[in-house]
């Protein structure tokens, strides 16, 4: 599991949107501009699926109806995208900087 920011960030965003991962480190803009055209195909084509997945990251919902609407002064998928990169960018800043400690001495406490 990579220790940088970034490759977790990058882990989390594969592994939420069920992308394939990269064969190489992306940089920021390349991981970016890939979740920006998944998210593409999902206003498209599931975007019922795509507002539960805001929901569940934690993605506020005034900011996801401003990436929405047509004022925005960028693309919607490019606008969700950054939405997106940055909450999973603030949950692998939490994942390196808060883990957990290996539970140990648990033996005989199976349920």
């Amino acid at each position: 599991m990579p220790e940088d920011t970034l490759g977790i960030t990058a882990e989390l965003i594969v592994r939420d949107f069920e992308l394939q991962p990269p064969e190489q480190s992306l940089t920021e803009e390349e991981l970016l501009q890939m979740l920006a055209d998944h998210i593409a195909g999902l206003i498209e084509h599931r975007l019922e699926y795509l507002l539960s997945m805001m929901y569940r990251l934690d993605i506020d919902e005034r900011k996801v109806d401003r990436a929405l609407s047509p004022y925005s002064e960028e693309p919607a998928n490019l606008a969700l995208a950054r939405l997106v990169l940055e909450r999973q960018k603030q949950r692998a800043f939490t994942k390196q900087h808060y883990k957990q400690k290996d539970l140990e001495d648990l033996d005989g406490l199976e349920l």
